[in-house]
């Protein structure tokens, strides 16, 4: 049998990570021979295409952590990228907004955090909060004025013309159904075909811990996703506020909470919340795959999850099966928000890795084979920070 030719590196996923790892490899080996493949019939079809496009400061990260470091960096690559290759974006700021007593404290706690992590950050009083965004409310907050917003879609697709342009290759509507290494290659395979390369990345987000498995890596972990349900305001109120609001977020919680978030295109949208999501890959509301579900019901982690999250998870899920719920959540902050300004807009999916012993996993995660590397958790801000991911997993390449 005529083995398949042999690229030197293959990449597996095409969100901003896996198209900014392609990216990066090729501008580290010019010349060499590259694949990219992703499942979907476009890039930046899943966790890229379904956010917030929040350029994040690094704020919120455990010091010394991936996250910390990786953030503030991307944050200034990612500005400097786009205006190199003019993509559209803007530094608005942020204000996290405490509204009681017990998030008062917990900002304050914050603010330690943001200065230990060399964040700038200012701290604000209720009247200055007023004075800032009149429609806003709070007894205090903090504002972070590096914070921006940007279309990652727009960014992924520009790293992937680069791509093209050194050489490298890109199919869509390829799905990985095996894979198998060897000394000296790993071979990638699927309905459309099977490939050979020396080198292999994974970055398969939602689908990250099955390809793992695929590869014989031996994981203690799980994809739980969950599904973060957005609104979009009517064109009435897109200059309700000027800046990021988003609420103090509760530590024990690995999501930032309900915010509201203008967009570069000139919305402003109102979300997440995090239900359970039944399907990895289902974005309307009610969609259901039962192997996902299977798999979910199956793991010891999710239901030590479950057991320690059982109060935030009725709440979330009552707030997703009621707007009057969610619509509470806003109004926290922005009390003269109404029912009738919660237009519905598509949800995202966020890939969450569990442990078997139902820890949530808060940082970066990366496993290693002799000759592939595989990103087993990319939480937020993964897309903010996507360009020095991409360094660190071609520093794990040894290129």
């Amino acid at each position: 049998m005529t083995l398949p030719p042999v690229y030197d590196y293959c990449v597996i996923g095409g969100g901003i990570v896996g198209v900014a790892t392609a990216h990066r490899i090729l501008s580290r080996r010019p010349g060499a021979s590259l694949l990219l493949v992703e499942k979907a019939s476009t890039l930046a079809r899943h966790q890229t295409g379904h956010n917030s496009g929040v350029i994040h400061s690094g704020i919120y990260y455990e010091p010394g952590s991936l996250k910390a470091r990786l953030c503030r960096e991307g944050a200034r690559r990612t500005k400097e990228f786009a205006a190199e290759h003019h993509i559209p974006f803007r530094t608005c700021g942020k204000l996290l907004v405490a509204t009681n007593s017990a998030e008062h404290a917990r900002m304050l706690a914050l603010y330690e955090r943001s200065v230990t992590n060399g964040v700038e950050v200012e701290l604000l009083d209720a009247a200055e909060l007023v004075r800032r965004e009149p429609r806003v409310t709070g007894v205090g907050a903090l504002f972070v004025p590096d914070t921006g917003i940007i279309d990652y879609t727009r960014v992924t697709e520009e790293l992937a013309r680069q791509v093209r342009e050194a050489g490298g290759e890109i199919r869509l509507s390829t799905e990985i159904t095996a894979l198998a290494e060897t000394e000296d290659a790993v071979t990638v395979s699927g309905p459309s075909g099977s490939w050979r390369a020396r080198r292999l990345v994974v970055c398969g987000g939602l689908q990250s811990d099955r390809l793992a498995r695929l590869a014989g890596l031996d994981i203690d972990l799980r994809i739980v996703p969950f599904r973060g349900e957005y609104y979009q305001l009517p064109p009435s109120r897109e200059d309700l506020v000027r800046t990021l609001i988003y609420p103090i977020p509760d530590p024990e919680l690995p999501f930032l909470g309900v915010h509201l978030s203008p967009t570069i295109d000139g919305e402003l949208t109102v979300g997440p919340n995090a239900v359970l999501g039944l399907a990895r890959e289902g974005y309307r509301k009610g969609s259901v795959d039962l192997r996902d579900l299977r798999e979910i019901l199956g793991f010891r982690g999710f239901h030590r999850v479950a057991a320690t999250n059982t109060r935030t998870g009725l709440r979330e899920l009552r707030n997703s099966l009621f707007k009057r719920g969610y619509l509470a959540e806003c109004r926290r902050y922005c009390p003269e928000l109404t029912l009738a300004d919660l237009l519905p807009r598509e949800a995202g999916i966020r890939a969450q890795a569990v442990l078997r012993d139902g820890r949530l996993v808060h940082d970066f995660l990366l496993e290693r084979t002799p000759r592939s590397v595989h990103v087993l958790n990319a939480p937020s801000p993964a897309a903010t920070s996507a360009l020095p991911i991409a360094d660190y997993i071609v520093n794990e390449l040894d290129i």
